[in-house]
């Protein structure tokens, strides 16, 4: 009998195993993944051998060593490297983020890998010769996101070798143009590319021509270009009859070109660009340098568009009132605060299908011309109240009241990404602090994985942070600025948020202690950066009480930057970066990071 049960027992448990063999391959968040890898040392192989894609958020968290040993078949990878805080020149230069291990491992031990896209690294012309001399055959996606270190001739590498490549991006990548060969190399021998991105770079030597052939050729889908006047383009246009996606080009209407006798000159120079004709499945736009008197090129198509970016257009707040009024259909806009409270009036009214919403800083001095290009309370309470289906909201406000963010949590329940920058150019704010305004945002956007709120002092006391660690359950990302009193306000806090990775802080008035003390609460940590606290005497020494096994500590000193300031220096406060790693302390520190030594990293 009991041999029976054994055999039986044996016979359930291949069944069980073999049912979990066929299930756990269709598992693509990473992490269900993760859940299962940690039920037992069978599934643990299973998603060993069966994971497809991974993401590395800090390419100091593991060796490339290490990756390819637990995820041999990977046919896609994403990898970061520079913290955030680089987009805004708040990390130095030499920091580091150097893809070149990566890329050895990729080349030598991936074989499938189809799939890269390098975030903030820094690659060289010799990563990208390597990659396409050892992966030509299956590489079909390349993504160089924000990078910088490489340049034209890296880029020629990829496209004579990889003529499978599917999707090239380089947006707002630094890149050293040497000549247009590689956009040639694309147009003469590609026809399987479906999406090309050089948005935002310094990119000039384009081939119109180049475009058009590539239009001809590849089932283009999407192409983002820098400037390009927008006429060039016309027989490129033409022949994209299967595009769904531009953003770039230009107009180079001059306003010295619309000074005339009368509307007869400027409708003369403006018809240059009715011959403009975009493809009928057009349906994500952003022209930059798209002023009012340009804006009717839009026109025919408004009806029809499901996301715009206006982050580069150079409409005032009329302008995005009458054209937002034509996009019933829009789900996503980028814009800057230039919009105003009137057009998210509109935007209200008139778009309720919009799932996400950027509005970024303008130019003080566009704002200063345009009173009505400001966003404040009022705009916000309008459009929580029409547009319901918002999941993403970005935001920089002039003025914010408690009223607000209560509105906001009270209708946008969808919410999974919040930020709010509370703009310092305004002197008088209507409601300070925000401490029960956040609260109720918080407990009614229950959904929230990504919050961020830069205020400035005063705008949040301790009761106030208290509340953003105790309503926010599932937050995995949080940008916290000038915001508590004292150190109290930070342990407070830490005692909550039981989901978060990511911390970054700027501006806040904690101790290293506190910040230690704070870190060992939140359980969760995996990575925290900190900009402007209360450095000790000690050098850093209190910090040491967040110390444990695989945990990085990394101080960047107070340092003076060049700036666009009237004094032409800026002074940036002493930065923290602290982050668990499985290769313990990386070996490429710069002479601007100083490691915090803390006693012994274990190595597994």
């Amino acid at each position: 009998m009991e041999e029976r049960n054994a055999a039986a027992a044996r016979m359930n448990s291949g069944a069980y195993d073999t049912v979990y063999e066929l299930v756990i391959p269709f598992l693509t968040e990473s992490r269900d993944r993760d859940a299962v890898s940690s039920v037992c040392r069978r599934w643990y192989e299973i998603d060993a051998i069966t994971r497809k894609h991974i993401t590395i958020a800090l390419c100091y968290t593991a060796t490339p060593e290490r990756l390819s040993r637990r995820f041999p078949h990977l046919e896609s990878l994403k990898l970061k490297g520079k913290p955030r805080a680089a987009m805004f020149n708040l990390i130095p230069e030499d920091w580091g983020g150097y893809v070149t291990p990566w890329v050895q491992e990729i080349t030598s031990s991936f074989a499938q890998m189809k799939s890269l896209h390098f975030r903030r690294m820094i690659v060289s012309d010799s990563d990208l010769e390597l990659l396409a001399k050892n992966r030509a055959k299956v590489l079909e996606v390349l993504k160089l996101d924000k990078c910088s270190g490489f340049s034209t001739d890296g880029l020629l590498h990829i496209t004579r070798s990889c003529r499978s490549l599917k999707t090239l991006f380089l947006e707002e990548s630094s890149i050293i143009e040497n000549d247009g060969e590689w956009l040639h190399e694309i147009a003469l021998n590609h026809i399987a590319l479906e999406s090309l991105n050089f948005y935002m770079t310094d990119l000039d030597k384009i081939g119109v021509r180049d475009l058009e052939l590539i239009a001809k050729r590849c089932p283009l889908v999407s192409l983002k270009i820098s400037d390009c006047d927008i006429l060039d383009l016309i027989g490129f246009f033409r022949a994209a009859v299967a595009l769904e996606e531009f953003a770039g080009g230009s107009f180079n209407v001059q306003p010295e070109e619309l000074v005339g006798d009368g509307n007869g000159d400027v409708n003369e120079q403006l018809g240059r660009y009715s011959a403009v004709s975009f493809s009928q499945r057009l349906c994500h736009l952003g022209l930059t340098y798209l002023g009012n008197n340009e804006m009717p090129i839009v026109f025919p198509i408004a009806a029809r568009l499901r996301k715009l970016d206006l982050l580069y257009a150079l409409l005032d707040t009329e302008g995005h009132c009458l054209l937002l009024y034509r996009c019933p259909n829009l789900e996503i806009l980028e814009t800057r605060n230039v919009i105003g409270d009137r057009g998210l009036e509109v935007l209200a009214r008139s778009c309720k299908k919009l799932r996400r919403l950027r509005i970024e800083r303008g130019a003080d001095e566009q704002e200063m011309e345009d009173e009505e290009g400001i966003v404040s309370q009022r705009g916000l309470i309008v459009l929580a109240r029409g547009c319901i289906e918002l999941e993403y909201m970005a935001v920089y406000v002039s003025d914010i009241t408690n009223e607000a963010l209560e509105c906001i949590g009270r209708y946008l329940v969808n919410l999974c990404d919040f930020r709010l920058v509370l703009l310092d150019r305004e002197e008088k704010i209507t409601d300070l602090p925000l401490d029960n305004g956040v609260r109720s945002l918080l407990i009614g956007c229950s959904r929230l994985r990504r919050f961020a709120l830069y205020l400035r002092p005063g705008g949040l006391t301790d009761v106030g942070l208290s509340y953003i660690g105790e309503y926010s359950p599932n937050v995995r990302w949080m940008l916290l600025g000038y915001v508590g009193e004292s150190d109290a306000g930070l342990i407070a806090f830490s005692r909550g948020c039981p989901s978060l990775q990511k911390l970054e802080v700027r501006g806040c008035c904690f101790s290293e202690r506190a910040i230690g003390m704070a870190v060992l609460q939140l359980n969760s940590m995996r990575y925290l950066w900190v900009q402007g606290y209360r450095a000790s005497s000690a050098g850093g020494e209190h910090l040491l009480a967040m110390v444990r096994p695989y945990w990085n500590i990394e101080l960047i000193p107070a340092r003076r930057v060049v700036s666009s300031d009237p004094n032409g220096e800026t002074e940036h406060p002493a930065h923290i970066l602290a982050y668990y790693s499985l290769a313990g302390q990386r070996t490429d520190f710069p002479k601007s990071v100083v490691p915090l030594e803390p006693a012994t990293f274990l190595a597994l």
